[in-house]
């Protein structure tokens, strides 16, 4: 019985060492090898609830703006949505540059106090001296696609033709969302101390929303490309070199990607964003 043990063992030990010396003979071509996902650098967009009438919104925007110097303009991606109480006066009456999308979202992310910021839809907070922690957990993830834009403004007819290019990394379905936002608005602005700046300079102003409060489907698979074009006629009161787009990928689980670009674009603005 010993011995029929030892000739079953030597015979499995010699099937073993045969199988190995086949497996080495595949070519290196015909082996099965898995693929790991390119890693996209991930930008972050930062949805900044804010008003006129908000004595501590300037200490959210010099945050922001602090914020950006530290991981670059391009990677950090604010926009200041004006709405909610402190962007209207005491009587009710809406500031300059609150507008009823601007209230739709205040309304639909539940804000309850300003400024309170979104951390790409995954965080949110209203402590302004933990914002750079959280840009920091949501910039060191990788995004599941890669998004760039193009634009063509008609001067003409103050037109603003828009040009979302995409290419999956990951399978993503969710929706597209494109804003129009501006800088260097001159404007009123409650400062602390109860003083009034009637020459506050505002940045990233929530302007519209060009494809719907809640934008349009988007879904796009591994590996695939695809491109979205809108179209945008600019309000007369609008100062177009300073304004931008700025789109963005979002679903239930956040927001996936953003990239912005002026709505006058340059030869430096027509390299893409990955």
């Amino acid at each position: 019985m010993k011995l029929k043990n030892n000739i079953y063992n030597k015979f499995a030990i010699c099937a073993a060492a045969l199988s190995l010396m086949a497996c080495s003979n595949i070519d290196e071509d015909d082996r099965l090898i898995e693929v790991e996902p390119v890693q996209v650098a991930r930008r972050v967009l930062i949805e900044d609830f804010t008003g006129q009438r908000c004595v501590n919104c300037p200490e959210g925007a010099a945050k922001i703006e602090d914020m950006m110097r530290e991981y670059g303009a391009d990677n950090i991606i604010a926009v200041g949505i004006h709405g909610g109480p402190f962007a209207k006066t005491t009587t009710g009456q809406p500031f300059p540059l609150w507008t009823e999308t601007g209230e739709y979202y205040y309304q639909k992310n539940n804000i309850e106090a300003s400024p309170t910021a979104l951390f790409d839809r995954k965080a949110k907070s209203s402590d302004v001296d933990k914002w750079m922690g959280l840009v920091y957990d949501a910039i060191k993830v990788a995004a599941p696609l890669e998004l760039d834009a193009t634009t063509s403004y008609d001067e003409a007819t103050r037109t603003v033709t828009i040009n979302v290019n995409a290419k999956g990394v990951l399978d993503v379905t969710g929706k597209l969302q494109l804003w129009l936002t501006e800088d260097n608005i001159t404007n009123i602005q409650y400062m602390e101390n109860d003083i009034i700046n009637p020459s506050y300079v505002h940045n990233h102003v929530f302007r519209t929303a060009v494809n719907g409060q809640d934008g349009e489907d988007f879904s796009i698979a591994w590996d695939e490309e695809k491109t979205v074009t809108n179209t945008y006629v600019l309000d007369e009161d609008w100062k177009a070199e300073n304004m931008s787009v700025v789109a963005f990928v979002y679903n239930n689980s956040g927001v996936q990607q953003v990239v912005k670009v002026p709505v006058i674009s340059t030869e430096d603005d027509a390299q893409p964003n990955e």
